[in-house]
């Protein structure tokens, strides 16, 4: 991978696992359920720290919440909750070990209702993503009115640590949004996805 492509300014960075990230998948519109959950999973964690840390200890949460399998973290019980607590590998905040086994079976139940998760998703942009031209990344917001209806709606649902903050940055990650800076090479790659 080149480090002389224009990217957006979040993803030049010495941390190679960062930059195949931004390259790769920041802002794929995504179809995967299970990958969706991922997503759910990883930016509900990051609240209030860093998306490297969260990035540097994706493997760990991958094996430690079952290959982010919806069906079985759903069926979680307190011995479950107690392991994840004494994993050193994965960000050990109870509050959200917890929300994650509730957002589990959330998401199963918005799955049966809709068909999948990603058709309630991904119906609140009319199955398109919205593509922004940012030219830099101070333009690019930390919510908008849309991540906050997502977000009140999954909230009514019972789905926690998936604030309106949280919820546009899981739209960005999973390509509801483009918000690659016009300039990035990823701009135009993202915005003819789907």
């Amino acid at each position: 991978m080149s480090n002389t492509k224009a990217r957006c300014a979040w993803a030049i960075s010495s941390n190679p696992r960062y930059t195949r990230y931004h390259d790769k998948e920041w802002g794929v519109p995504l179809l995967d359920e299970r990958k969706m959950f991922e997503f759910i999973v990883l930016e509900s964690f990051q609240a209030g720290l860093s998306w490297q840390i969260i990035l540097n200890k994706r493997e760990n949460f991958r094996s430690a919440f079952d290959g982010f399998d919806a069906g079985k973290v759903a069926r979680y019980d307190e011995s479950n909750v107690q392991h994840l607590l004494s994993d050193k590998g994965i960000v050990r905040n109870q509050a959200k070990i917890r929300a994650t086994v509730n957002n589990a079976q959330q998401f199963l139940q918005v799955a049966s209702e809709f068909g999948d998760f990603t058709n309630y998703l991904w119906n609140f942009v009319n199955g398109k993503p919205i593509v922004n031209r940012w030219k830099d990344d101070s333009e690019i917001p930390a919510f908008t009115p849309l991540s906050d209806a997502i977000s009140t709606d999954m909230k009514k649902r019972g789905f926690k640590f998936f604030g309106t903050t949280v919820c546009y940055a899981h739209m960005q990650a999973v390509g509801m949004v483009n918000d690659h800076i016009v300039d990035c090479f990823r701009h135009s790659e993202c915005a003819t996805q789907l």
